[in-house]
């Protein structure tokens, strides 16, 4: 069973940074894609910033120029650095990744999951 751990939420004033961790675990034997989704309060999950394997990047326009992800693939872990937050950055911010681990079986399955979730409060 794989399984994502986040950390490093927290308040934060405006202007200020963070800094997210999130590490994956459970017999993992390769990550595709790593990334970072958020929800604000009455809005949908939408997606931050994500990484591949080969270390492509893609981000959210709003957060463009402000937030860096970046990958350990020795660590199956993802970093989002988060840099002049604005208070429209609040939101509980959520890992995920795919990829495929070994089964209590000893199979090769495929996984998609996701974080529980680390909570971003920026005040102005």
């Amino acid at each position: 069973q794989v399984q994502l751990v986040e950390s490093g939420g927290g308040l934060v004033q405006a202007g200020g940074s963070l800094r997210l961790s999130c590490a994956a675990s459970g017999g993992i034997f390769n990550i595709n894609v790593m990334g970072w989704h958020r929800q604000a309060p009455g809005k949908q999950r939408e997606l931050v910033a994500a990484i591949t394997t080969g270390g492509s990047t893609t981000y959210a326009d709003s957060v463009k120029g402000r937030f860096t992800i970046s990958r350990d693939a020795a660590k199956n872990t993802v970093y989002l650095q988060m840099n002049s937050l604005k208070p429209e950055d609040t939101a509980v911010y959520y890992c995920n990744a795919d990829g495929s681990y070994r089964s209590s079986s000893g199979y090769r399955r495929a996984f998609d999951q996701w974080g529980q979730g680390t909570q971003v409060t920026v005040s102005s």
